[in-house]
């Protein structure tokens, strides 16, 4: 051993290998150096129970135990720590997809060795998508491993694309596929061993890295890999591998007949099935505790039954693989294939001569240097061995994450990122990216319009706890904490807001000119501009004010004498853009002097909407009572001119009744007299409150405590609040 550990000073990295298999575990510590392999430790050991069927595990404690135990005996020869492992799955329940991916550069370039396995990794990409496709199962499968089948470099085909100069490159891919209770059962024992998966392969793949050396694989051969619970099977033909195959029976299956036959436990019918390759007779001691002895001739006639039915679906599978149609020869290694008979019976379904059937071991390790004494060089190891070198030819490892507290595992493309991981776990993307909040939408006109919502944050990503990204780069172990993205505000609408109301109205009030703004009726009511618009509201803008609203945006009293473009009006008139407005706050609401009054028309004779059409004005009659050169008269005599001329027109004379109401304004007594009835207005004639000195204050009117409506009805004892708002509201 002296020679290895000079050897190590310059040696290249260690791979570990672990075939792990249903009857036994081998592992395999070694480097490659130039084209040989070297291997420097294998050690195997047997599953103390039957913790493993047909290439499944079944106890992974147990299994992982067995992992362990291997892993220190190698560690203890080597002197040194194993922390990373390289295995290979069977193919229980395999499927394959052959694949052609492509890649297009802008210009011609030289490719790289990174080309190369981007464009494998965009195959084994397509390959899965194409799989979901077709798979028909609830479970979830895995892509263990890919072989390019050909390369292709501007359309034509060629053995190897590194350094050549091309502006497309495409390559057929063959992936295998295995569902994920096969592919965490082992992960989990390694894991358990204290042991890291560096790479995970197939063990056809593995197999045939040994068996059939890439000068061979022109030929249109087989593979088969007889394990314990699976007959592994792959065919090559024109330079490459062109299909996995697997059946689910093995060398397990011949060990059962031999308990049934020899009334003996699985470990000493398995200890007579291996002795009778190389032993003419078997002694070994039945349940009874009885000693026995068979004879090799007598175990392979009662395996014969067994071993036909086995080579025969062996066979039907290579045919189906291999288009319907025999290969030319076939390797065989494992344990399983070592049986008497096998090789024969397999040629004979095959229809081959049975010279080209045969077990392949130490004849097929030209490039394998062991470093060691005593080593094992028949067809067991042929796996171990090329579960390492399938390091050096791929990385299809799985990485484990955390995301959001739940472990997940993840085929590791070399570029995997969060955005994977969160596919992975079905993270929707309405969590993953700012969500806009609810629109909002109404009519303005009978036209359609909609104010979408605000956009809401983002999702808060960190790996590691630092901030991270969709695009952030993940590796094994790395914990990802994703914050849903928030949804924003639905959409928002003040009435005033909307363009249709940003122009104004403008309009010559008592011979001052103000400005009005445009109104909206919503859904049929009046609202003012702060309100806010709700879900399908219809809303209709209004290019008008009535003569009322126009002072009760002014927020002063409406007076008699009301005219709109110098023609007698009503409160309900309706006052247009650029029209002129007048009122008399000395002459009483319902009355207007001049020509009409002479004739005895009151505001009830009036149209509802006269507009700017009225024909009546004020002829400033010097005869006319209640205006003598644009001298005003109260309320009240005005009321008592109007009532007096109407009925002078028809001689039916009228005295003037009335009753008197006391009132407090301003903290003053105040009586009210010479009418029946009162209202708020009224209060002006008999107080001292110039309204034409707002200068822009707005003015409060209370009553009783209460804001007071200009035709509230007044009643002895009410207390009445008149000013100015310093605020101008």
């Amino acid at each position: 051993m002296a020679g290895v550990s000079e050897m190590r000073e310059n040696q290249g990295q260690l791979v570990f290998g672990l075939d792990i298999g249903t009857r036994s575990i081998v592992g395999t510590v070694g480097y490659l150096n130039g084209t040989k392999f070297h291997v420097l430790g294998q050690y195997a050991r047997e599953h103390e129970t039957r913790a493993m069927l047909d290439g499944q595990i079944h106890d992974i404690n147990k299994v992982a135990d067995t992992i362990a135990s291997v892993k220190r005996h190698l560690e203890d020869d080597l002197n040194r720590n194993l922390t990373e492992v390289c295995i290979a799955a069977a193919g229980r329940v395999l499927r394959t997809v052959t694949i052609k991916a492509e890649q297009q550069f802008e210009s011609e370039k030289e490719i790289t060795d990174e080309d190369v396995y981007a464009l494998d990794t965009l195959g084994i990409e397509k390959a899965y998508e194409e799989f979901q496709k077709s798979n028909d199962t609830d479970m979830k499968f895995y892509c263990v491993g890919y072989t390019p089948m050909r390369y292709y470099m501007n359309g034509y085909q060629i053995g190897n694309l590194e350094g050549h100069k091309a502006k497309t490159i495409a390559a057929d891919l063959i992936a295998t596929f295995l569902p994920d209770d096969v592919v965490s059962g082992l992960y989990k024992a390694v894991e358990l061993a204290g042991l890291h998966v560096t790479n995970l392969t197939l063990e056809p793949i593995a197999a045939i890295q040994v068996a059939i050396p890439e000068k061979f694989r022109m030929l249109n051969m087989a593979l088969v890999d007889v394990g314990a619970g699976t007959s592994d099977i792959s065919i090559t033909k024109e330079g490459t591998i062109t299909a996995y195959g697997m059946i689910p029976v093995a060398g397990d299956s011949l060990t059962d007949i031999i308990v049934q036959h020899c009334l003996v436990d699985f470990e000493t019918a398995e200890m007579i099935k291996r002795k009778a390759t190389v032993e003419e007779m078997v002694e070994y001691q039945d349940i009874m505790g009885l000693p026995q002895v068979i004879t090799a001739e007598e175990v392979k006639d009662i395996l014969n039954d067994t071993v036909t039915n086995m080579t025969k679906m062996v066979a039907a599978t290579i045919k189906e693989l291999n288009g319907d149609k025999p290969v030319s020869a076939v390797f065989v290694v494992g344990g399983g294939g070592m049986v008497p008979g096998y090789t024969e019976s397999l040629a004979k379904d095959l229809g081959i001569p049975k010279e080209r059937v045969a077990i392949r071991g130490r004849e097929v390790m030209q490039n394998i240097v062991f470093e060691l004494e005593n080593a094992q060089m028949d067809s067991l190891m042929v796996t171990p061995i090329g579960i390492c070198l399938s390091f050096y030819e791929q990385s299809n490892n799985f990485i484990f994450v955390e995301f959001n507290e739940s472990r997940m595992k993840l085929y590791d493309n070399g570029r995997l990122t969060v955005a994977d991981a969160a596919m992975q776990v079905q993270f929707t993307n309405e969590d993953l990216f700012p969500k806009r909040g609810k629109a909002l939408t109404f009519t303005v006109n009978d036209m359609a319009r909609m104010v979408r919502g605000s956009q809401g944050e983002a999702a808060v990503i960190t790996l590691n706890g630092d901030p991270a990204d969709l695009h952030t780069q993940i590796n094994s172990g790395d914990i990802i904490k994703v914050v849903a993205s928030t949804e924003g505000d639905p959409g928002y609408q003040e009435l005033g807001k909307l363009p249709e109301l940003a122009e104004w109205m403008h309009v010559t009030v008592n011979g001052n000119k103000i400005t009005l703004p445009k109104t909206a009726m919503v859904n049929d009511k009046q609202e003012n501009e702060f309100y806010q618009i709700q879900e399908g509201d219809v809303i209709t803008v209004q290019n008008c004010y009535t003569v009322a609203q126009v002072a009760e945006f002014l927020d002063v009293p409406l007076g008699g004498d009301i005219r709109v473009n110098d023609a007698p009006a009503k409160e309900t008139t309706q006052v247009y853009e650029n029209f002129s407005v007048s009122w008399d706050m000395n002459v009483a609401r319902g009355v207007w002097s001049g020509d009409a009054a002479e004739s005895g028309v009151t505001y009830a004779d009036l149209p509802e909407d006269d507009g700017a059409e009225s024909e009546y004005r004020d002829s400033g009659d010097d005869g006319a009572q209640g205006v003598s050169d644009g001298s005003k008269m109260s309320s009240a005599e005005n009321e008592n001119t109007v009532t007096q001329n109407i009925n002078a027109n028809t001689n039916k004379p009228r005295e003037v009744s009335g009753r008197d109401v006391k009132v407090m304004a301003n903290g003053n007594f105040v009586t009210l007299s010479g009418k029946d009835n009162y209202v708020f207005v009224d209060i002006f004639d008999h107080i001292d409150f110039n309204l034409s000195e707002s200068n822009g204050r707005g003015i409060t009117t209370l009553l009783n405590g209460k804001t007071a409506d200009y035709m509230e009805s007044l009643k002895d004892g009410d207390v009445i609040e008149i000013y100015w708002n310093e605020s101008g509201k």
